[in-house]
């Protein structure tokens, strides 16, 4: 007779893939963090001015416009992936939504439905915020990375020019400058190009198991997981 387990499973099996890109996620921070700063001093030195400590290089516009630069451009991906995926299509993609008809991500909420969250049986304005919150939050999160990244990449701009003893420039002067807008740009279209490769591969290639590929035997033209 088959052996039934009633164990719940554990923390680690329930949680295990935010916890290995959370995880892997703080491993590369701290070493772009420890590159980031040694670059830093390298170049600061070249320049004879005076070197940053760690701390205070946690700190500097250096770190901070490379580090909400990429912040910036994944959320924007994401921000931009939700909301598009909602009307859009691609024929024979696992990323879209089928061709015809409504699917379950489309239905109304029902406040009676069992374990229905707390906004959903509010009701109200509370619900029509909640329905939409996921793209809310990545578009905040995207407007929070991009100010940061203009902030950091601004003070680091005028710590170059005052090493350069060259006029500092204001944020707004700053901002109409193309430097700014090229270190946006170049992380913007790699962001893009990541999501159409996923999109179209999708439709061709297979890998068994994951939830983002369609089955293994699934048809091209088969469109959705």
């Amino acid at each position: 007779m088959q052996k039934i387990y009633s164990e719940k499973p554990s923390f680690l099996y329930r949680n295990g893939l935010s916890i290995v890109f959370l995880t892997i996620f703080l491993i590369t921070l701290v070493a772009q963090a420890i590159t980031g700063w040694k670059t830093h001093n390298q170049e600061l030195a070249e320049e004879h001015a005076a070197i940053l400590s760690f701390n205070h290089y946690l700190t500097s516009g250096h770190f901070v416009s490379a580090t909400f630069e990429n912040f910036e451009s994944e959320f924007l991906q994401m921000a931009l992936y939700v909301v598009l995926t909602v009307s859009l299509r691609q024929i024979g993609s696992a990323e879209s939504k089928k061709l015809n008809g409504s699917e379950e991500v489309d239905r109304e909420p029902d406040s009676g439905r069992q374990n229905a969250p707390w906004p959903v049986k509010q009701g109200g304005w509370i619900l029509k915020v909640y329905k939409n919150s996921l793209s809310i939050c990545f578009i905040l999160l995207f407007l929070i990375s991009w100010i940061l990244h203009l902030y950091g990449s601004w003070k680091n701009h005028n710590v170059e020019q005052h090493i350069k003893q060259l006029p500092l420039a204001s944020a707004g002067k700053y901002l109409s400058e193309p430097e700014f807008w090229f270190e946006t740009f170049q992380n913007w279209q790699s962001e893009f190009l990541s999501v159409l490769s996923i999109v179209v591969f999708t439709i061709y290639l297979r890998q068994k198991g994951s939830p983002e590929s369609k089955p293994v035997d699934a048809s091209h033209l088969e469109t959705g997981k």
